[in-house]
Order: structure tokens, then sequence, then C-alpha cells
């Protein structure tokens, strides 16, 4: 991989991480309602499960929607259909009993915040265009394992740093949440940004990628 579409696929790498997705906004409240030691398992989930995603898109699963033609919108609007459970699941989370202990709950964990990104249409897209456009060419599908491997490896290094800024930035809101109606409030908020998020996907039906 040449510098040049090296620092390419940085800047895109994070810019994608950093702008608002799923996985940011369940981290910004994971970080308001867990604080941000107990979000660590979440945010490391998200890095290394996406990792892991973008790099099997590369190796194989980026041509598996070329052969099979209905893969990707039944994919997606399965993604479509688990992230307006959660946003359910978010909005009616009822607020601790006392104001001043809004860690009650039970923030993701490692494991399924990695299976997340499986349901997840903005990570999706990100490993999809990323391979389809920074991996060097060859190998299977036009793509080298190698350059896969690279790609998801940026991906990984770049994200961790961003998903921290968004549950850092929840922490910040924990005293100002500590009143049981505000948590309401924020969590229905939300939940409604959460579905708002799949509109961008939903609406190109990733044929950016």
């Amino acid at each position: 991989m040449t510098p040049d579409l090296l620092t390419a696929l940085v800047l895109f790498a994070f810019a994608a991480s950093i702008t608002p997705g799923p996985n940011n906004i369940m981290l910004l409240a994971s970080g308001a309602n867990f604080g941000l030691r107990r979000t660590v398992p979440h945010m490391l989930g998200i890095s290394l499960g996406h990792a892991v995603m973008t790099s099997l898109v590369g190796l194989g699963l980026i041509g598996l929607f070329d052969l099979v033609l209905w893969l990707r919108p039944a994919l997606m609007l399965g993604c479509a259909v688990y992230l307006l459970y959660l946003a359910w699941k978010i909005a009616t989370a009822a607020p601790p009993p006392e104001a001043e202990d809004v860690a009650t709950g039970r923030p993701l964990t490692f494991v399924q915040a990695a299976a997340f990104q499986w349901v997840n249409p903005k990570a999706w897209y990100m490993a999809i265009y990323a391979q389809t456009n920074f991996a060097p060419d060859g190998g299977l599908w036009g793509i080298t394992w190698a350059g896969a491997v690279v790609v998801a490896l940026v991906f990984a290094a770049t994200n961790l740093p961003s998903v921290t800024v968004w549950a850092w930035g929840g922490t910040q809101l924990r005293r100002w949440l500590s009143a049981p109606g505000r948590l309401r409030a924020f969590n229905i908020t939300m939940a409604l940004l959460l579905v708002a998020s799949l509109w961008p996907i939903l609406r190109t039906g990733w044929t950016d990628g």
C-alpha cells in the first residue's frame, strides 16, 4: 500500500469512525448511563469486532454480495429491524429509582458489542467501501489477503480513539442526567437518533460501496 493510499485510508477511517452512527450513539448513551470504565468492553468490542468483520469482507464476503444478489437487501433489512429493536429498548429503559445512581443497568459486553457490528449497517458500509477502494489489487475478488488485513488494522487503530471520544462525552453528561426525568428524555432522544442514523444507509441501499 502506497503512502498516499494509506493516508487516504486513515482519513476515511477517522471520518467514518468519529461521525454519528449506531455505535457512537450507543456509546454516548452508555457513557452517560454507566460511566467510562464500565463502557470500555463495549468500546473494545466495537473496534476489534469491526476489524474482524472488515477483514472477512475483504477476504471473501464482498464477492459473495455480487454472487448472491438478494443477500445485501436481506441483510440491510435485518440490520434495520434489529436497530429498531435496540432503539425501543433504549427508549423504554426505566431510570433507576435513586436519582444519583444511574449505573444500575448492564452495559454491552465485549462479545455483544463485537457481534453488533454484524447487524450495524454503517459498519457494513464502512467495511465494504474501505476494502473496495483502499485494499491493494490482486488475489480473491481483486483484493489480496494482506491488503484486506491492513485495511482492517488501520480501522482498528483509528476507530478506538474515535469511539472513546463519544463514550467520554457521555460521561460528561452524567451529572446533568442525575435527575430521572432528564435521563428518560436523554434515552428517548438517543433512541430517536439511532433510528435516524439508519436513513442514510437505507436511502442509498449501499450502492456507493
